[in-house]
């Protein structure tokens, strides 16, 4: 089993890189937030962040933003001037876990007594609450050009897959974490280091109710995630596959009984008391398969008994409302069936083929064989999550350049401002590589603003603009290189322009791929595309990836003329109201895929020079690369890439083509497309 989950993509190697990644990720969120004038902490939390899941458990994408601009006080000596103050109410009736938060003013230390926002209530006690439930409902409501959002527990969610809660975080010490402290000190686990930095660590409080309480659409639970998380990696390779292996027998076989009521968090739980209560010497690679069977006869324990208590908090039970006796009951008869058999039912666990790989690993001869499989199926899934890191990069980047770009007359002292923000919001080795990276793309546009306004006054680019470019040149395959490339046509320099895209094409093998902020093709995230990628990677050292090319408004004179009309493509403002939400953010700008705006490219750059024969090579490696089926999951913005083979035929005095093409692209997208100029446009050219 230990091996067969390696070779299912939970290795030690794997684990370590979604860690890296998505804590480099928050990161990242953090910063784009507070650059979008959102004061909010981030955090993934969940399989994901913990490195705790395999490509067939297709664990969803926990996020928490934690709210800066409040003040949670647990004693009214915590008040703050200034600020939301919000007071934890726990009395007898109030469940374990559970608060009520009481607004408190923001200029005096005195309750909050009228009911001044629709997410505050009354209690019958006459004390103002915020309301958990109305705090959600506010969510929803604030994001309802994004979507319908998606209720689930403490998340309201408008993203697909992804679980987000917005929450508040408690700094102070809390009784219910020292108890937890107390109880655990002389065990060999947790050990000492992990108990003094919980003691520091801040919770959470979470819109969620107690389903049995009076309260429960104003109560807040208390989350330790941090601490869970840092119980979590304090993990060995053989606890991390046993809890992986629990939530594949939860997902295969527990789902068959009672549904989804068993979570991933009732696993982790019965982990932590695991643990916690054996040996550590126990906890080794031989002894995956005995250690499982301790945690299904804990879980057995805690059935029997009716409850399953919180690892931290004392006094929760993780079955309320969740778990009814009947399921229960009938959760343990299997439990107990499933340790008679010595965990047999292990061998028809058909996610990730676990069944196959197992039977294969009992037969192995080579065990080679099965490393090699594990090694290649690790690097498919590292430059999986490394695009799926790049694609959320670009859409932060297109978010905060639409937020930056509001404003004609202040962009570029806004993006001097960003920059700098970037530098000082950052604190730590992690945090400042983000920064960097955030830091090299502003720059780069920066440069190509600049570069735009010389333009515009018909001022040549001297030696330090084109030198500038070159710090951001290493962002990806393709990008800035082809923004260089369009900067140095738009302003004269045709051989320099050649040079820089001879360049970008060699870089441009048939491997690489598109990455894109703004649209999504249905399987470009399947692990296949990267598995075939690998192997037909040239292996240069440079990732094989390749965002979208994006213009502004701001830099329209480094940009082609036919990509002005991108950045105009409405004809009405009804089509304008028919964009979706996250269309606003870059619609006004001209979006175009890698390689085709290179073959455009070298069309308009060899014409320029007069170079015939190249520039109909160019011109057939731009249809040729626009209709090959292999390039299907390359192009995200297919209307502007027909429009710019269309513009190509236009300048061939072939209107009648050029019109065809246009209107095959108006068939790919019917409104909200540039081409419904172009084919006015070629209309009027048709009819003299």
């Amino acid at each position: 089993m230990f091996n067969a989950l390696y070779d299912s993509g939970a290795g030690k190697e794997t684990v370590l890189e979604r860690r890296r990644t998505y804590l480099q990720r928050e990161h990242f969120e953090k910063i784009a937030r507070q650059l979008q004038g959102m004061n909010f902490e981030c955090f993934h939390f969940g399989s994901q962040s913990e490195g705790t899941t395999t490509p067939g458990i297709q664990s969803d994408i926990d996020f928490l933003l934690s709210y800066n601009k409040c003040n949670i006080m647990t004693v009214w000596e915590d008040w703050k001037a200034g600020i939301l103050n919000l007071l934890m109410l726990h009395d007898n009736t109030t469940p374990p876990q559970q608060y009520l938060l009481q607004v408190i003013q923001d200029y005096t230390p005195e309750p909050v007594t009228s009911l001044t926002d629709e997410m505050l209530v009354r209690k019958d006690s006459g004390q103002i609450l915020l309301s958990a439930e109305r705090w959600k409902n506010n969510i929803a409501y604030t994001v309802r050009d994004a979507g319908e959002a998606t209720k689930n527990g403490p998340s309201v969610s408008w993203v697909p897959n992804w679980d987000i809660v917005q929450a508040f975080h408690v700094r102070k010490p809390l009784p219910e974490i020292q108890q937890w402290i107390d109880r655990c000190r002389g065990k060999h686990w947790p050990p000492v280091q992990l108990l003094e930095a919980a003691r520091i660590a801040p919770c959470f409080l979470v819109p969620a109710g107690h389903p049995d309480s009076d309260y429960k659409r104003e109560e807040w639970r208390l989350s330790p995630n941090l601490i869970e998380r840092m119980l979590m990696f304090s993990f060995n390779m053989t606890q991390i596959k046993c809890y992986i292996v629990l939530k594949l027998i939860k997902k295969s076989f527990f789902a068959n009984i009672v549904g989804d009521a068993i979570t991933s968090f009732h696993c982790k739980t019965i982990m932590f008391f695991t643990i916690e209560r054996t040996h550590p010497c126990l906890w080794c690679e031989h002894n995956l398969m005995f250690v499982l069977l301790l945690c299904l006869h804990v879980l057995r324990r805690w059935l029997r008994l009716g409850r399953l208590p919180h690892y931290i908090i004392e006094g929760v039970n993780l079955f309320d409302g969740k778990l009814s006796k009947l399921l229960q009951k009938r959760l343990l008869v299997y439990i107990d069936s499933l340790i008679r058999n010595n965990l047999q039912d292990v061998f028809c666990i058909g996610i990730d083929n676990i069944s196959c790989r197992l039977q294969a690993c009992s037969m192995r001869h080579n065990v080679q064989a099965g490393e090699l499989r594990g090694v290649f199926l690790h690097n498919s899934i590292r430059l999986l999550l490394t695009c799926e890191y790049l694609n959320r990069l670009k859409q932060l980047l297109t978010e905060m350049q639409h937020e930056q770009s509001s404003s004609h007359s202040t962009f570029e002292h806004k993006l001097k401002h960003v920059i700098r923000n970037c530098c000082e919001n950052s604190t730590d080795a992690m945090s400042k590589t983000a920064a960097l990276e955030l830091i090299k793309h502003f720059y780069a546009l920066q440069i190509s603003v600049q570069s735009s306004y010389y333009l515009r006054l018909q001022n040549v680019l001297d030696g330090e603009n084109i030198r500038r470019v070159q710090y951001s040149l290493n962002s990806d395959v393709a990008t800035c290189r082809l923004k260089f490339a369009s900067m140095l046509y738009c302003s004269g320099h045709l051989q320099a322009a050649v040079q820089v895209l001879e360049d970008v094409e060699r870089r441009y093998h048939s491997k690489v791929k598109a990455v894109c902020g703004c649209r999504h093709i249905l399987g470009d995230g399947d692990l296949k595309v990267f598995a075939d990628i690998l192997l037909g990677n040239t292996d240069n050292g440079e990732l094989p990836f390749a965002f979208c090319v994006n213009f502004s408004r701001q830099e329209s004179h480094c940009a082609p003329f036919i990509l002005l009309f991108e950045m105009n493509r409405n004809i009405t403002e009804e089509e304008v109201a028919q964009r979706h939400y996250t269309e606003k953010d870059w619609m006004d700008f001209a979006e175009v895929d890698a390689r085709p705006f290179l073959h455009y490219l070298q069309y308009l750059t060899y014409g320029g020079l007069g170079e015939r024969d190249n520039q109909l090579q160019a011109l057939r490696t731009l249809e040729s690369c626009m209709y090959d089926i292999r390039n299907k999951l390359n192009l995200y913005h297919g209307e502007t890439a027909r429009n710019m083979l269309g513009h190509c035929y236009e300048m061939e005095g072939d209107y009648e083509r050029a019109l065809n093409i246009y209107e095959l692209s108006l068939r790919y997208i019917g409104t909200i497309n540039a081409a419904n100029w172009h084919v006015r446009r070629v209309l009027r050219l048709i009819s003299g």
